[in-house]
C-alpha cells in the first residue's frame, strides 16, 4: 500500500490559521479539504507540530484520539498516520486553539482557560472535553459567548 504524504495544500492547511474566520465560517470547499485531509488521514509529524503547542502529555493525548499510550509511541516510531476520525479530532483540536487564540488575544491566555475549572461547564476543566466531538463544539460555543461577553 502507497503511504499517503499530504500535499503542499493539505501541509499548508494545517499550518495556516484554519480557524482564523471561526470554526462555523468555514465554506464548503475550506469543508471538503478538511474531509480530505482526515480521509487520508494526518501524519505523526503534522500531529508532533500540533501538540507542541499544547501543555498535555502524550497520554493525555492518547486518550483525547481514544488510543493506547504504546499505540501512539508507535505511530511515532513507525511514522504512521492516523486514521479518519483520529485525524478529525487532531484537526478539531487544531481548530478549537486556533478560536481560542482569537478570542483570548493570545495562545497562553487561551491554555490557561482550557485547564481552569469553569463555572459555565458546570466546574469542568475545558481540556477535560477534548475527548468527545460533541464536548469540542460545546468548547467552540463557549467561545463564542466568551467573544461576545456571554459570560454565564
Amino acid at each position: 500500500m502507497k503511504k499517503y504524504a499530504p500535499s503542499k495544500a493539505h501541509s499548508d492547511i494545517v499550518n495556516e490559521p484554519i480557524a482564523a474566520y471561526g470554526y462555523q465560517n468555514f465554506d464548503d470547499a475550506g469543508l471538503f479539504r478538511l474531509m480530505d485531509i482526515a480521509k487520508h488521514g494526518i501524519s505523526f509529524k503534522i500531529f508532533d507540530n500540533i501538540t507542541k503547542k499544547f501543555p498535555f502529555t502524550m497520554q493525555e493525548w492518547a486518550d483525547f484520539l481514544h488510543i493506547s499510550a504504546k499505540t501512539l509511541s508507535r505511530y511515532q516510531k513507525e511514522e504512521k498516520s492516523f486514521d479518519t476520525l483520529q485525524s478529525e479530532k487532531i484537526l478539531q483540536i487544531e481548530i478549537l486553539y486556533k478560536r481560542g487564540e482569537e478570542v483570548f488575544g493570545s495562545a497562553d491566555g487561551f491554555l490557561i482557560w482550557l485547564q481552569t475549572e469553569n463555572m459555565a461547564l458546570g466546574r469542568t476543566k475545558p481540556q477535560d472535553l477534548l475527548g468527545s466531538s460533541f464536548g469540542i463544539s460545546l468548547l467552540m460555543d463557549e467561545l463564542t459567548r466568551i467573544e461576545h461577553g456571554i459570560l454565564a
